[in-house]
């Protein structure tokens, strides 16, 4: 920004110098007097007129009546006073020209918008999948000119499935090399790259690194839902169940994520024969309970506060699920469960026991402050209810 305004306001002195040159630089030579550009005129046309006479194309008579009109015309238009064919006050031209145009150019400047506005609208325009493609394709001709950047072939890998280049990411994902054993995420779907390319065959590598993904992190969503999608197409139903309903428990219910796996679950169920899953049979691990407020502190709630409940796993401070909503009225009640949950492969119902706090804040903000409400911090298992917590402190 301030390179912008310096290079802005030295291209205005350019232009107030070159515009006002000869008002900054006058001319060392004296200006030419209207009486003496009006004697010049009539001198020449004199000249033509003895050239004409002698011509004779005039006669004498002709030549002495144009020789008095003009020498009567000369006298009136010398007889006024002298002055020199020069402009007015310089002083007061400088000072007009330089406030006009200051001042059109900050119009302007402020009327089309400064040069953060500029770069904002720029970056505000949608990115289309030509742009992308054509920093993809950057990207991979500097990676060509770098064979050993695993890293970066990886992210490369990455980019081209995501664009649906399905052939180019399982050849970057194979430059990747060694660069993707230890991330689950990687191997999963570099995995499915390869059994989209054998047309949803999963026997071979695509299995393995399937396997070698789960051992890393056997909770990682995308090789669970590969592994049960491989044991769907192989026919063995019961292992696709138990891997679905695995990653099922790992997806807050009533999203369309959750119903398209139950719909994929109940399909493994009846091609395999397997029983239906009772709907009382399915629990979701909750805590609920009731949030009361102190007397003396009733007074000291302002509106647009906002309730907050947290847990966490026991020692952590990376909270586990975090439910907000507005302070209305208390006692009031409140559940926790996976549908908050902070981190949707590891939510609620995978936990035993969590501490539990709530705090009222000013803002909402997830920081502490100062003068917020607090309750004490309480253990309580998962699957609790009925859970009684007191705010009843302020936070220095």
């Amino acid at each position: 920004m301030i390179i912008f305004l310096s290079s802005a306001f030295l291209l205005l002195i350019l232009v107030l110098v070159l515009l006002l040159r000869p008002f900054i630089f006058p001319s060392k030579f004296p200006g030419t007097s209207r009486r003496q550009m009006n004697a010049a005129i009539y001198r020449e046309e004199l000249d033509k007129l003895e050239a004409e006479r002698s011509a004779g194309n005039l006669t004498a008579a002709d030549y002495e009546i144009a020789h008095a009109e003009m020498r009567q015309r000369l006298f009136q238009d010398t007889h006024e006073a002298d002055a020199q064919a020069v402009m007015g006050s310089g002083k007061k031209t400088v000072i007009g020209l330089c406030i006009f145009v200051v001042l059109l150019s900050s119009g302007l400047y402020l009327s089309l918008g400064d040069a953060s506005q500029v770069a904002e609208m720029k970056a505000a325009q949608p990115m289309t999948r030509e742009g992308v493609e054509k920093m993809v394709s950057e990207f991979a001709a500097k990676m060509e000119k770098d064979p050993t950047n695993l890293k970066g072939w990886a992210m490369l890998a990455r980019s081209y499935k995501i664009l649906g280049r399905n052939d180019d990411a399982i050849k970057a994902y194979e430059h990747a090399g060694s660069f993707i054993d230890s991330d689950p995420q990687l191997l999963a779907d570099y995995a499915d790259a390869l059994a989209v390319k054998a047309n949803g065959n999963f026997a071979g590598k695509p299995l393995q690194l399937i396997q070698q993904a789960l051992k890393l992190d056997p909770n990682n969503m995308m090789a669970l839902w590969l592994s049960g999608t491989a044991s769907y197409t192989s026919g063995n139903y019961r292992a696709a169940v138990q891997t679905w309903e695995k990653l099922a428990q790992q997806i807050p219910p009533g999203t369309e994520e959750a119903r398209s796996i139950e719909g994929s679950i109940a399909d493994a169920r009846s091609k395999g024969g397997l029983p239906a899953k009772s709907p009382a049979a399915v629990t979701v691990k909750s805590i609920s309970g009731k949030i009361a407020l102190s007397a003396e502190l009733i007074s000291t709630v302002q509106p647009g506060a906002v309730v907050m409940v947290i847990a966490r796993k026991p020692g952590e401070r990376m909270p586990v699920a975090v439910l907000r909503m507005p302070a209305t009225e208390f006692p009031m009640n409140f559940v926790l469960n996976d549908a908050l949950a902070m981190n949707p492969s590891d939510p609620l119902s995978k936990q035993s026991e969590v501490t539990i706090e709530v705090r009222v804040s000013k803002t909402g903000m997830a920081k502490q402050e100062a003068g917020d409400l607090i309750s004490a911090v309480q253990t309580v298992k998962v699957g609790a209810s009925n859970v009684q917590l007191v705010v009843n402190q302020v936070r220095p």
